[in-house]
């Protein structure tokens, strides 16, 4: 019974593994080029994307969602955009050209260019999507969160973070926080550079150790308020 265990455990951590995402040549973090007044920034993990604009000053806007490429298109299905939540559920169409470490879109917002800042690699495990599945109660307990339409993703690249709490059926918006982070020995450091809710903590670092187990993501330390913070993350398939 116990080799049987084991081996179902190795096969069904196989078939997580295959049913990955590949990486792609857009995977990464990418900085639009010139853009004066407000920093655009895009990123692309395990075929998920969000764009996000923000100020020093200020969160401006944000947007996301699944995406599929064939050739030189890409179609992505909107999952959240706080600019126009009409956009929800829509898909939309894009060209793709990838030159000299730039890639270039063409879509319903005209041309856009952005420049390369990181690429997801073996020395980057949190790289990917990911979507909270548990909390630790009063007494240390994780209770498993229940699946639904109303969600919480964090989407990481090679150094950089984007959360979101969305809902796409009902094309509800409740918040985002994104910026840089550093992981290593156990240790996570996330930099705030945008907050949608509250500016003040643009620029705060915070510490967490964390773990990563196959397809689980273990989270503990304390949020920007002060609360504790016990989680868990699953990546998304």
């Amino acid at each position: 019974m116990k080799t049987l265990l084991i081996s179902f455990a190795i096969m069904a951590s196989g078939f997580l593994l295959a049913t990955r995402p590949a990486r792609t040549d857009l995977d990464g973090a990418w900085k639009q080029t010139g853009s004066a007044n407000a920093t655009v920034m895009l990123t692309i993990v395990d075929n998920y994307l969000m764009q996000t604009t923000y100020e020093a000053s200020r969160f401006v806007s944000t947007r996301g969602g699944a995406w599929q490429r064939s050739g030189d298109k890409l179609s992505l299905s909107v999952e959240f955009d706080t600019a126009d939540s009409s956009r929800v559920g829509q898909v939309e169409s894009y060209s793709v050209m990838l030159k000299n470490g730039q890639l270039t879109l063409s879509g319903p917002a005209g041309v856009r260019t952005f420049a390369n800042l990181d690429q997801p690699s073996d020395k980057t495990p949190l790289a990917g999507l990911w979507r909270i599945t548990g909390r630790a109660n009063d007494a240390g307990q994780i209770m498993t969160m229940q699946r639904g339409a109303r969600k919480t993703i964090k989407l990481l690249t090679g150094t950089r973070f984007q959360w979101a709490a969305i809902n796409p059926q009902t094309k509800q918006f409740s918040g985002t926080g994104g910026g840089t982070y550093r992981f290593a020995d156990g240790q996570y450091t996330e930099t705030i550079d945008f907050f949608s809710r509250d500016n003040s903590r643009v620029g705060r670092s915070l510490t967490f150790t964390d773990t990563v187990s196959g397809s689980e993501w273990r989270h503990t330390g304390q949020s920007s308020t002060g609360g504790k913070v016990d989680e868990v993350w699953t990546r998304e398939p």
